[in-house]
């Protein structure tokens, strides 16, 4: 079985989708082209560097993708073993990944588990 990737849906929203929309076409362009890099990285048993993937905290990872003056962060997590699943994204100019937002990531990761899509 191979790693797939989709995205959170809660109440009808999809938080990493509208999150996209906020993007330029050429940003998204970006954004997906990392997403299928990252997957195709873990399909061929390769750990993908930190300047691509990084663990946060709690089972959350972060997806790294920099544009010209600033950094794109989509949080990730693991819903089954070969399933990445994404929670939302995030611009910063900064290095520091605000806790909220890790928080927020756990949070929408929990009420997948419980079931309230």
């Amino acid at each position: 079985m191979k790693f797939t990737y989709d995205f959170v849906e809660i109440n009808g929203k999809v938080p990493m989708i509208e999150f996209l929309d906020g993007l330029s076409l050429k940003e998204c362009a970006k954004i997906f082209a990392y997403i299928d890099k990252l997957v195709e990285l873990k399909n061929s048993k390769i750990q993908p560097k930190e300047n691509l993937s990084k663990y946060l905290d709690d089972g959350i990872f972060e997806l790294r993708v920099n544009f010209k003056n600033r950094i794109s962060r989509s949080f990730y997590f693991y819903e089954s073993e070969k399933q990445i699943i994404f929670t939302h994204g995030i611009i910063k100019k900064s290095q520091r990944v605000p806790k909220t937002e890790i928080e927020r990531a756990k949070t929408i990761r929990k009420t997948l588990i419980r079931g309230e899509r």
